[in-house]
């Protein structure tokens, strides 16, 4: 009986120390995404938003990315995981294009000397596996730029231009690129 006793209390205290390290160990979170989201905003002087990019962030990791990782000729979701998505919260011109305040899907088809840029109304996408030609609002190309210093994470931030407007930077490896936004009257 007592061999069944103490077999009993250690049965329970190793049950009870069981829970104690689960609990100690805390939830299983997700692991850090490869190609994590990021957001970039514009704000004018007076500190209210104009556009905001959410994208995901692919790392270069010592890979040849234009014209390879990312070919030449083809629409791009510009980042990875779910397509690049871009609210404006006030009318605004891109390139002298008017887009009305929403939220648009960024895609782009990158060239070695320019880039075309598309503001896509369908949203809320994978990749770019879902892209329609018929769905685009804008279109706009621009000159491919050259960097100094390679940027290892797709990155994308806005430069002030003037008051009213700015310009849309996109930059991976060696390369760049210049979106102008402006605010319509």
């Amino acid at each position: 009986m007592k061999k069944l006793l103490i077999l009993t209390m250690l049965a329970f205290g190793l049950s009870n120390s069981n829970s104690m390290i689960a609990q100690t160990q805390g939830p299983n979170f997700a692991k850090m995404d490869v190609s994590p989201m990021d957001i970039a905003l514009y704000r004018n002087d007076n500190n209210e938003p104009i556009a905001r990019v959410i994208y995901s962030r692919p790392q270069r990791r010592d890979r040849e990315v234009f014209g390879k990782l990312v070919p030449y000729g083809e629409v791009w979701r510009t980042g990875a995981n779910e397509a690049t998505e871009v609210t404006f919260y006030k009318n605004v011109e891109i390139a002298g294009a008017k887009v009305d305040a929403g939220t648009y899907t960024l895609y782009s088809i990158p060239e070695e000397k320019e880039w075309t840029i598309i503001l896509n109304r369908k949203t809320l996408t994978w990749g770019a596996y879902e892209y329609s030609e018929k769905l685009d609002l804008v279109r706009v190309n621009v000159p491919v730029r050259s960097m100094q210093n390679a940027i290892d994470a797709l990155s994308m931030s806005f430069e002030k231009d003037t008051e009213n407007s700015a310009n849309l930077l996109i930059g991976w490896d060696k390369k760049y690129v210049k979106v102008p936004i402006k605010v319509a009257k």
